[in-house]
């Protein structure tokens, strides 16, 4: 499907979210130009590009990836990307990239009270904290997980990340976020994903905003298999939004930061990177409201396996098993019979990283807050606390629906290494272990 918009749109307007234009559909080849005429028409890359722009192909996969895998974009700009000065390294802050530097990596269950915001207001990138991470960003496989608790909105500061693409869920606070290829305006509910090697910079409407990134250096996300699902199911294509084209035409000192090979550098340009005035292609950012997914439950017996709340899957190289899923817990009804309905206690050959958006974890009565987080690493003993427990096992079983808050999950097939900051942190939970301390004996043999 092939989805044309010829409205003109300029980054450096005022709008707001209700004032943007989206093009639908996961993966779709989408076609946008903020002026008519920007997009040449029958070829890509012609001896003058319209308008007297500069063609330029941004590709997200190699040349001869299968074609249904092939993902690329042509940019018609005002100025080619390569026109900036040297990179200089500068200080990262609280920023890496796997492999986490971290001799002695315990198997202890993890959970952190919120995210702080720091006492002088950061920019996006600025407050961006890695949590942890795995596999290793030379070889592209892995991920990593970062905070942000960013309340300074970016301004001639824009950010590119060479490593991965990253997957934003704001848990605090809206973002609008400017991009090479059109202007996205995500809230908490929703999610943003930002392919590798995009310019962007991220603005606060709301003044501040705090949330959850998982950098994925594996295989680009994908929607999952549906299987013995079908046809239909889960995240739909039709509900996935990418942005119309729209730019920025700043002839002024502006720096990009670029994060790559986990270090952060920094060039002078003379003009603002977002200056496409028309593309056309399958990479591209997109967001995505998570009340939009179907959930699929159990109408019969048992807790069916939490894979079936998969939104978006990177897949390794061995099949089934995944380099990095994105899950999530939302509003549902419950209603199997004779069955233990909260998630059961577990002990996983994958790696499980869980955070909140609002409301409350229907595993966790206690301790588990917006804006906090736990990891449980491979074969760490997990499940539900005592309260949780005591009162699931004695519950009268009718229909129940849960609406009472939004949870997530990053999982990934390799254990997710703490970084030494955030084993420091002063929101660390040193009583977590606790929670399962009051599970008594009941065993009546």
């Amino acid at each position: 499907m092939t989805t044309v918009d010829r409205s003109v749109t300029d980054i450096t307007g005022p709008a707001c979210a209700r004032d943007l234009a989206y093009l639908s559909g996961f993966g779709n080849q989408h076609v946008t130009e903020a002026v008519p005429g920007a997009l040449p028409q029958g070829r890509n890359s012609p001896q003058k590009a319209p308008l007297g722009l500069y063609a330029e192909q941004l590709s997200g996969t190699s040349f001869t990836a299968p074609r249904q895998d092939n993902l690329r974009t042509w940019v018609y700009r005002i100025r080619p990307s390569a026109k900036h000065s040297p990179f200089r390294q500068v200080e990262a802050g609280g920023l890496a990239a796997s492999p986490i530097a971290n001799a002695a990596p315990s198997p202890n269950r993890l959970r952190w009270d919120p995210y702080a915001f720091p006492a002088e207001p950061k920019t996006f990138v600025e407050s961006l904290f890695t949590i942890g991470g795995n596999g290793d960003v030379r070889a592209q496989s892995g991920v990593a997980i970062h905070m942000y608790a960013a309340a300074r909105s970016m301004d001639r500061e824009y950010f590119v990340n060479s490593d991965g693409e990253m997957l934003v869920v704001p848990q605090q606070g809206g973002l609008r976020v400017a991009t090479e290829l059109g202007v996205l305006a995500v809230s908490p509910g929703e999610i943003l994903v930002l392919p590798r090697g995009l310019r962007f910079k991220v603005e606060l409407p709301d003044g501040v905003a705090r949330g959850y990134v998982l950098e994925n250096y594996g295989q680009i996300f994908r929607l999952p298999e549906l299987g013995p699902i079908g046809a239909n199911g889960l995240a739909n294509h039709r509900d996935f939004l990418y942005p119309t084209a729209a730019f920025e035409d700043r002839d002024e000192e502006v720096r990009v930061f670029n994060k790559y090979l986990g270090n952060l550098w920094v060039s002078d340009y003379d003009h603002s990177p977002l200056d496409v005035v028309g593309w056309h292609g399958s990479l591209a950012p997109y967001k995505y409201d998570l009340s939009n997914f179907m959930v699929i439950g159990t109408i019969s017996f048992d807790h069916p396996d939490p894979s079936i709340y998969t939104v978006l899957t990177s897949p390794s190289g061995i099949p089934g098993t995944a380099n990095a899923d994105f899950a999530i817990f939302p509003d549902r009804w419950l209603v199997a019979e004779n069955t233990f309905r909260p998630p059961w206690f577990h002990r996983n050959v994958m790696s499980e990283f869980v955070g909140l958006v609002h409301g409350t974890y229907d595993a966790k009565a206690e301790g588990f807050l917006p804006g906090g987080a736990s990891l449980h690493n491979c074969f760490a003993s997990h499940g539900p606390d005592r309260e949780t427990y005591e009162t699931a096992s004695t519950a009268e079983l009718e229909p129940r629906k849960i609406d009472n808050g939004l949870t997530f999950l990053f999982e990934t097939r390799l254990p997710v290494i703490p970084t030494a900051a955030a084993l420091a942190l002063p929101t660390l939970q040193e009583d977590y272990d606790a929670v399962w301390d009051g599970l008594q004996r009941h065993f009546q043999g």
